[in-house]
């Protein structure tokens, strides 16, 4: 018998390899045409439950091998009748897929869902590992904006980058030092910093503009800060 973890990490290939490397481009298009009565759809679904019988090994498990492929086509048909693609569709799309993976692998398991959510939520190892991830999210990004509004009031409020795009760029960084703090890659951190300077201050200075480099270097290194600060407190939490 397959090792159970080995058992949905085979599930998960099984659904990255239907998804996005068997999955032609003209498939997609004619799907988001026809929707329904796309041949492609259902070719796709079979594709995805085949894929999963294999990863499950077992014949026995052809039930949920065929609910991963009907759930997979009604979720891919769904997306398919929004007017256009966008990441919070795509993101929505993939939650949806690996939650039915999930269930599949806790019907094989013979483990109750709710079982997993309640070994998470007690175990005192992770909840300090979720609120690090949570507050080094939104929480931060809405703080370091507060707390810079004054310069950036005086730099006259005007926008010259993407939307939003300061705001994703910090959070990912931050988590990204998060992780490597939790795995005592330090030297990773400076890497980072390192990396955004020469990038980011590289065209501020080209652009001789000593307020705005000023600017982000406060955002940025209180940036960093807070997620050195976050990620030591996380990892030398008394367990």
């Amino acid at each position: 018998m397959i090792p159970l973890p080995d058992v949905l990490l085979r599930l998960l290939i099984a659904h990255v390899l239907g998804d996005f490397l068997f999955q032609p481009k003209r498939w997609v298009d004619e799907r988001n045409q026809k929707h329904l009565r796309s041949p492609s759809l259902y070719f796709h679904g079979m594709l995805h439950g085949a894929l999963a019988l294999v990863a499950l090994w077992d014949l026995s498990w052809w039930p949920v091998a065929l609910c991963i492929g009907i759930t997979h086509m009604a979720i891919d048909v769904l997306k398919s009748y929004q007017a256009r693609s966008s990441a919070k569709w795509f993101v929505l799309d993939q939650v949806l897929h690996v939650v039915v993976i999930f269930v599949a692998w806790s019907v094989v398991a013979g483990i109750a869902l709710i079982e997993l959510f309640d070994t998470l939520w007690i175990d005192r190892r992770a909840l300090p590992i979720v609120l690090g991830i949570l507050l080094l999210s939104r929480p931060v990004s809405f703080f370091i904006a507060v707390f810079t509004s004054r310069w950036w009031n005086e730099l006259g409020g005007k926008r010259d980058n993407l939307p939003d795009a300061g705001m994703w760029i910090g959070m990912i960084e931050r988590l990204l030092i998060f992780v490597f703090i939790l795995n005592n890659v330090f030297e990773a951190v400076g890497f980072l910093l390192a990396a955004k300077s020469i990038f980011r201050f590289g065209d501020l200075k080209d652009g001789d503009d000593r307020k705005r480099t000023e600017y982000v270097l406060i955002g940025t290194l209180l940036s960093f800060g807070i997620a050195v600060v976050v990620g030591i407190g996380v990892q030398h939490f008394p367990w």
